[in-house]
């Protein structure tokens, strides 16, 4: 797969846990486990179709002699890199009689974009031209200004992400029965990042920007890792660089990512004591801080288009806020009976396999056994929050 084209040079890493299946006239099957691909293989009744992806077709049974239930596109853009994911859903019913929905990952691709590459070669096409002009074309004046540019152009290393992503979903449909795609719409707002954060909005739960959209942005800027030891895996803090005692301010060019261990460490020494015995690591943080927005602009810029292509392929578009999965979760009641959070408490529940859960409250957020916890109310895929009430004056208006 690394060689594989994809219609713009990409070279998309798959993870497939099933093989795409095709019918006899080419049509789209439910993929198969490989166990079963091989045999059918192996007895004659099916050839290799595709080698990346893998995909076999069947010689003798066609479409119309099949169950075809279809599958589900997911695409998650990114910058760097777009991931997507095949899956399908059937219901299964518990010891209890209760009726689910299950969902099974069948395959996986992270497709990787050359923005970057793309807008270095543009960059030296323009040095090119401009050289050329001044150097043989001296009378000659500048065009770039007059040429127009229609309704819905982006820059090539832009236009490039919409274009890869959409060769990979068209792909994808000649060898899959997808019936829905869905797409996470993400949007940043620059203006914010550029400039200081709202006072309490990195420790408001209830906050868009502390909750999801700052923490989302400095995880993708430091790749999920802690800033200081490079340690992944672990509860990463929202860590001011010059601290505020200090005169630090909360913009985002002045946080970064810390562990618990590194960011009671630093407390409230400047960078350059903390990271003083590592000169190379300081540079690093310092140059990764004064780095510009561009991939911020580039995800704002391309959203809209992407969904509007999507929407062009036939089948039923679902976006969502890259903020859902963030803010999604059961509503649990918590009876705490020992200790720094004793008491009752009622928030959204995250689930962890150690058995210790993460609840986040109105006013805090803090672990908790699963024995401790009630299940109050499935989530919905709906944020709720509390307001003042509006009460209606006759003097002035509403109040």
């Amino acid at each position: 797969m690394e060689t594989a084209e994809t219609g713009s040079g990409d070279a998309p890493r798959l993870a497939a846990s099933r093989v795409f299946v095709l019918a006899k006239g080419g049509e789209p099957l439910m993929s198969c486990h490989p166990a079963r691909a091989r045999e059918l293989l192996d007895s004659g009744r099916a050839v290799v179709a595709r080698r990346a992806p893998f995909a076999i077709r069947l010689k003798h049974r066609t479409r119309a002699g099949s169950a075809v239930g279809g599958v589900q596109l997911r695409l998650d853009p990114g910058s760097k890199a777009t991931g997507v994911a095949i899956t399908d859903e059937h219901l299964r019913v518990g010891s209890k009689g209760r009726t689910t929905v299950a969902r099974r990952g069948l395959i996986t691709i992270e497709l990787r974009h050359r923005g970057q590459q793309i807008r270095g070669g543009m960059m030296r096409r323009a040095a090119y031209r401009r050289r050329r002009r001044s150097a043989n074309l001296r009378y000659r004046a500048p065009r770039h200004d007059n040429r127009p540019r229609p309704d819905g152009w982006l820059p090539p290393s832009v236009r490039h992400r919409v274009d890869s992503t959409m060769s990979v979903v068209m792909r994808l449909r000649r060898y899959a029965p997808v019936r829905e795609i869905h797409v996470e719409q993400v949007a940043f707002d620059t203006a914010a990042f550029a400039g200081a954060i709202p006072s309490g909005a990195l420790e408001s739960t209830t906050s868009t920007h502390g909750g999801s959209e700052i923490r989302e942005f400095l995880l993708a800027k430091w790749k999920g890792s802690c800033t200081y030891c490079d340690a992944t895996g672990v509860p990463l803090n929202i860590e001011h660089v010059r601290p505020r005692s200090r005169g630090g301010s909360d913009r985002v060019s002045n946080l970064v990512l810390a562990c618990v261990p590194c960011n009671q460490a630093k407390g409230t020494a400047p960078i350059e004591e903390f990271l003083s015995d590592q000169p190379a690591r300081l540079e690093r943080v310092i140059i990764q801080l004064r780095r510009p927005l561009q991939d911020v602009a580039a995800m704002n810029a391309t959203r809209l288009q992407l969904v509007k292509e999507l929407a062009g392929q036939g089948v039923p578009v679902h976006a969502w806020s890259g903020g859902r999965t963030r803010w999604n979760g059961d509503l649990v009641a918590a009876v705490v009976p020992q200790g720094k959070w004793a008491g009752s408490w009622v928030g959204r529940i995250a689930v962890r396999t150690s058995g210790q859960h993460r609840i986040t409250t109105l006013t805090s957020r803090f672990d908790v056994s699963h024995r401790n916890l009630r299940l109050l109310q499935r989530a919905d895929g709906y944020a709720y929050g509390f307001a003042a009430e509006i009460r209606l004056s006759e003097r002035h208006g509403p109040a």
